[in-house]
């Protein structure tokens, strides 16, 4: 009797930990609806009303004032950082990062100038040269960019995106993650995108491996200059594949497409799926252009040294409220403004960030090496180089229909290195694999970047 319980329980056992190892980990991570709800609306407006009392913030204003200027500005940033870190126990690294710029730099440089970033970083526990940045821009501008002195309050462009960061900053220093988090204030942006490009080079020269950048660029405004008002939706721009990619990936790219996978937009799509998935009630608009018509934002940089970058911003801009001095012309209010920020839309966007930022900086690296087969078989066939770590609870391979802008099927395949998707034909659908974490976040999905046959 005794030894026949013995192999019933040894057996029930057995069963167990087979059960546990096919069993896919959790669809939500709780704690992210946590970073929700401590997003404080008040707290951004608070912000907000400050940076925007410096009058101007023009990069190449007063920077001895304490209360005018660019350099009360970000000395204000820096102060809060400082605080956010005391409050964590010092779990922040803050500092300034700064490049000198002369009037040899461009035509919108009116004088040499010291342009200066502020940055806190939050490093990773298991990852730390794993880096995901949500920047904010501290300059502001007039009418003419070359006017350093008449008042540039840049209430929505972009004190509401600054704000945003300072705010991330507090709610997600309460928590600890396996990679690291940068809270990021860049100067120059309408001078010529300056503290960015800056900013990129030190990383290159570095070596930090970065995940993505969140560029938020005016997240404060919900009616727009056509007369739509909308405190839901939001866009998402990035490009479509690197600007760094090689002649071979290019020809690559016409016989196994790819033409709108690069990895800006697996992170906008990224994003997108987070924000449906936690914030049902927000309308992620992705938008497949690298940033608005014409027009440029501080991920760019990034993007030109190969690193994933999206620009993150409301959906219905006010071209009267932008780059305008104050003034009243045919009954029209120009001027950036305090009264026109949207201090509740501008929290949402911010936990936007916030949840995509914790649900990456909590997600295993992404599987590397990417391969994919099946040419003319009835399957398809993927295998990936396993990323090392207790975290890891398996992979999941996702596909779409090619003209589909949103992966739309899935697969949780459990630890292994490959997998055959029997009956999937490899012509007719894109595909990509994505490590998942034990607490149900996910990596950046991967697009195969090269084919094997057996």
């Amino acid at each position: 009797m005794l030894k026949n319980a013995l192999f019933t329980t040894l057996f029930f056992v057995g069963l167990t930990i087979t059960a546990q190892n096919k069993t896919a980990p959790p669809q939500v991570d709780l704690r992210i609806y946590d970073i929700i709800e401590a997003v404080s609306a008040d707290s951004i407006e608070a912000d907000i009303r400050r940076l925007a009392g410096f009058g101007t913030r023009n990069t190449f204003s007063d920077t001895i004032s304490t209360t005018r200027g660019i350099g009360a500005a970000r000395r204000f940033i820096k102060a809060d950082f400082d605080q956010i870190s005391q409050n964590c126990n010092n779990c922040l690294d803050v500092f300034y990062q700064k490049d000198f710029v002369t009037k040899d730099d461009g035509n919108r440089v009116p004088k040499d100038a010291w342009v200066v970033n502020v940055v806190a970083v939050q490093k990773g526990s298991k990852y730390p040269n794993r880096y995901i940045i949500m920047s904010g821009d501290i300059d502001s501008r007039a009418s003419n960019t070359m006017d350093f002195t008449t008042d540039a309050p840049g209430a929505n462009d972009n004190a509401s995106g600054m704000a945003g960061v300072m705010e991330a900053a507090r709610v997600l220093s309460k928590y600890n993650f396996e990679s690291s988090i940068v809270y990021l204030g860049l100067s120059g942006e309408e001078q010529g995108l300056f503290g960015g490009q800056g900013f990129a080079k030190m990383a290159k020269e570095n070596g930090w491996d970065i995940i993505g950048v969140f560029n938020n660029d005016m997240i404060g405004n919900i009616e727009g200059v056509d007369g739509v008002i909308d405190n839901r939706s939001f866009r998402i721009f990035s490009e479509p594949v690197p600007p760094t990619e090689t002649e071979r990936e290019r020809n690559m790219r016409r016989y196994y497409g790819g033409e709108v996978d690069g990895i800006s937009r697996q992170l906008a799509r990224y994003v997108h799926r987070t924000t449906e998935t936690y914030m049902p009630e927000m309308n992620p608009m992705m938008v497949y252009r690298l940033d608005r018509f014409g027009r440029g934002g501080h991920h760019r940089p990034f993007n030109d040294l190969g690193f994933a970058g999206i620009r993150i911003m409301e959906a219905h801009e006010n071209y009267t409220q932008q780059h305008q001095d104050i003034r009243t012309e045919n009954g029209i209010e120009y001027g950036d403004v305090i009264e026109h920020v949207n201090f509740d839309y501008a929290a949402k966007l911010t936990a936007v960030n916030a949840i995509n930022m914790a649900s990456l900086a909590w997600a295993p690296p992404a599987p590397e090496n990417v391969a994919i087969g099946g040419i003319v078989e009835p399957s398809a066939k993927l295998k990936w180089d396993k990323v090392q770590g207790e975290n890891v609870a398996g992979y999941k391979i996702y596909w779409r229909d090619t003209t589909s802008p949103q992966w739309e099927h899935s697969r949780f395949v459990g630890d292994v290195n490959s997998f055959t998707l029997e009956g999937i034909v490899i012509d007719n659908f894109f595909f990509g694999v994505a490590s998942v974490g034990k607490n149900g976040n996910e990596s950046v999905i991967v697009f195969p970047s090269t084919t094997f046959r057996d």
